[in-house]
């Protein structure tokens, strides 16, 4: 088979394929010698700046959404975790839980500072989300009430006093740090488990501080109290013992066994060594209990 005759061209082909290969040596050339750089775009430089505002305006509130939401809390309550979610160090909340067992209370942003020592940015940043109680925020003049107590006048007899279990909500909020949701709070807790049996049921009253209970013992006490049947500690089994507030079966039986080793309890002072015993609400435990 021949194939020459496929390769052969006439004058006028060899012509045009010579043509073709200068016109394809030509682009090579100006493709890798002319600069096409030089050619200018029209741009809109204000609405690219616009576009890279409102890119970074998005990118900012992605940012905020992110950020954990802080709650308004007292200050007093800070946990370990509360503290290190707001960016407090390890020695700035020792500060705060050593100045809290002294029974001291932070009322202000100044007075947390003082206590913690946090930085003033740190303060700036947390303090707006403090949330104290009302008769701290809000205290009411002290012309407005008229149970005041102070070093110049003497004490209250008994007889001076009011029953506790016979006031009003009105009459309660005549002391200094007791509002009308408080006083509320002690007539609720008076109806729910009965008349106060002595002064220091005061304490299981949430919100009432120290100094608010100790003032107004200066004007109300426990007068009239229904009677209650003492339980003995030395005889009492532990279906007696868990009908008290604050002991649980755990307790009872460690109280048991603690009693069987001592021979039989000899002072009160002796429970607060019984295992898991709530020490803090000791008094009230003892409001309960007798030893014979």
């Amino acid at each position: 088979m021949n194939f020459i005759s496929h390769f052969s061209f006439t004058k006028k082909q060899r012509s045009g394929i010579f043509l073709l290969l200068i016109l394809i040596l030509a682009v090579q050339c100006a493709y890798y010698f002319i600069d096409f750089s030089s050619e200018k775009f029209d741009t809109n430089t204000q609405d690219i700046s616009m576009f890279e505002a409102e890119m970074d305006s998005l990118r900012i509130a992605k940012l905020e959404a992110s950020k954990p939401v802080i709650f308004p809390f007292n200050p007093n309550y800070i946990t370990d975790f509360k503290g290190y979610s707001l960016g407090m160090s390890n020695a700035e909340i020792d500060r705060l839980h050593a100045f809290r067992k002294t029974n001291k209370w932070v009322n202000t942003a100044k007075d947390f500072q003082k206590v913690t020592k946090v930085s003033d940015s740190l303060l700036a940043e947390i303090s707006p989300y403090f949330k104290f109680p009302d008769w701290v925020t809000n205290p009411k003049p002290k012309t407005n009430y008229t149970n005041s107590f102070s070093n110049n006048s003497k004490p209250k007899t008994f007889e001076q006093k009011q029953d506790l279990n016979t006031a009003t909500a009105a009459q309660l909020k005549r002391v200094y740090g007791i509002g009308e949701k408080l006083s509320e709070r002690i007539v609720a807790y008076r109806t729910k488990y009965g008349d106060f049996i002595a002064d220091v049921q005061l304490q299981e009253v949430y919100g009432l501080s120290p100094e608010v209970i100790e003032r107004a013992l200066n004007d109300f006490t426990v007068k009239t109290a229904q009677p209650i049947t003492k339980i003995n500690i030395n005889e009492a089994t532990i279906a007696q013992l868990v009908t008290i507030k604050y002991i649980d079966y755990e307790i009872a039986h460690n109280i048991i066994e603690q009693r069987t080793l001592r021979e039989g309890f000899k002072s009160f002072d002796e429970l607060t060594k019984v295992k898991g015993f709530p020490v803090k609400k000791s008094e009230i435990i003892k409001l309960y209990l007798s030893i014979d």
